[in-house]
C-alpha cells in the first residue's frame, strides 16, 4: 500500500522503517533533515513540506500523523488541510486526548475527509516486536488501512475499538493502567531491596517471578534486564516525569466516578519523585516537633 507519514522521531521512525521492510511504498516527512535523509536511505520518498507530501500521493490518499498530541497535531492538520481533497484519510497515531479525536473526527468529516484515532504502544521494541493498535473510526476507513495495520502490528495485535475517539481513550487508560503497573514494580522491589538481612539477587527474583507467576510480565523482562545492568539503580536518579495521558486517566475516573485509587497513586507519585525536598514533608516534621517535642534535622 502506498502511505503517506508524518513525523520521523523515535516511534515515527521505526514505523516507517517496519512499513518498508513490510513492502510498503511510503513517502515521508520530518521537520529533521538527517530524520528525512535515513528515511530515504531505507526507501522511502523524502519529502521536505506538506505540500511535496501530497504530491508524492495519488487519491485517495492516506497519511499516518506520529507528532506528539496538542498544538503540533493542530499544525500538522492545519498544514495537510490546504493540500488534500474529498475522500483522503488522515490517522492521528500519536498520543491525543480522546476529546480532540472526537471534535477532528466530527470536523474533517464535514470536509469529507476521513478519519482515524489509533491509539500505538510499543515503544522503542516495536520494530522488531509489532505495535499494538488501538484504533477509533468509521469501519470503512479501517478496512482501507488494515494492509498498514497488519504489518505494523503483531498477529492479533490491531482491532476497531469503536467510533472517533475511542482508539484515543483505550489508549489513554491502557498508560494509566501503565503507570500503575510500573509503581507497584517499583514499590515491591524497593521492599526487596530494603531485606539487607537476605541479600536477595534481585534480577534472579525478576527472573523467578516470569517463570509462571502470577505478576509474570514483559515489564518484570525489562526489570531484569535494568537491574541486571544495574543492581542498586546507582546511575540512575528517581526523578519520573509523565507524559499527560495519567493525568488525563486521572481526571477523566474522577469525571465518571470511578475510583481509580492505585492509577491517581501512582501518577502523585511521579510529582512526589521530582521534589528534591517536599514542603509538605518539612511542614510534618515541623508539626511533630511542636506537638511532641520530636527533633528535627537541620538543612544543609
Amino acid at each position: 500500500m502506498r502511505i503517506g507519514f508524518v513525523g520521523l522521531g523515535k516511534m515515527g521512525g521505526n514505523m516507517v522503517t517496519r512499513l518498508l521492510r513490510s513492502g510498503h511504498q511510503v513517502a515521508a516527512y520530518g521537520r529533521s533533515p538527517q530524520a528525512l535523509e535515513f528515511a530515504a536511505s531505507l526507501g522511502a520518498e523524502p519529502a521536505a513540506s506538506f505540500q511535496e507530501l501530497c504530491a508524492h500521493l495519488p487519491a485517495p490518499r492516506a497519511i499516518w500523523m506520529m507528532v506528539p498530541a496538542g498544538a503540533p497535531v493542530e499544525e500538522t492538520l492545519a498544514g495537510l488541510l490546504s493540500h488534500l481533497s474529498r475522500g483522503d484519510l488522515l490517522i492521528d497515531g500519536g498520543n491525543s486526548h480522546y476529546p480532540d479525536s472526537i471534535r477532528r473526527g466530527k470536523e474533517l468529516q464535514t470536509k469529507g475527509i476521513g478519519f482515524l484515532d489509533c491509539g500505538t504502544s510499543g515503544g522503542i521494541w516495536g520494530l522488531e516486536l509489532g505495535y499494538c493498535l488501538m484504533v477509533g473510526g468509521e469501519r470503512r476507513h479501517f478496512e482501507r488501512i488494515e494492509p498498514v495495520l497488519k504489518s505494523l502490528a503483531p498477529e492479533e495485535g490491531y482491532a476497531l475499538v469503536g467510533p472517533s475517539g475511542a482508539g484515543h481513550f483505550v489508549k489513554m487508560v491502557h498508560n494509566g493502567i501503565e503507570y500503575a503497573l510500573l509503581q507497584a514494580y517499583g514499590e515491591g522491589f524497593e521492599l526487596l531491596a530494603s531485606a539487607d538481612e537476605f541479600g536477595l539477587d534481585l534480577p534472579r527474583v525478576a527472573s523467578l517471578w516470569n517463570q509462571g507467576s502470577v505478576v509474570r510480565s514483559w515489564l518484570l523482562e525489562l526489570a531484569e534486564r535494568a537491574l541486571a545492568k544495574d543492581p542498586k539503580l546507582e546511575t540512575i536518579r528517581g526523578y519520573v516525569e509523565d507524559s499527560g495521558e495519567g493525568r488525563w486517566t486521572a481526571l477523566d475516573a474522577v469525571g465518571r466516578g470511578v475510583p481509580a485509587t492505585a492509577i491517581a497513586h501512582s501518577l502523585f507519585a511521579r510529582f512526589a519523585s521530582r521534589q528534591e525536598e517536599p514542603f509538605s514533608a518539612r511542614l510534618i516534621a515541623a508539626l511533630r516537633r511542636e506537638f511532641g517535642g520530636h527533633a528535627t534535622k537541620a538543612r544543609d
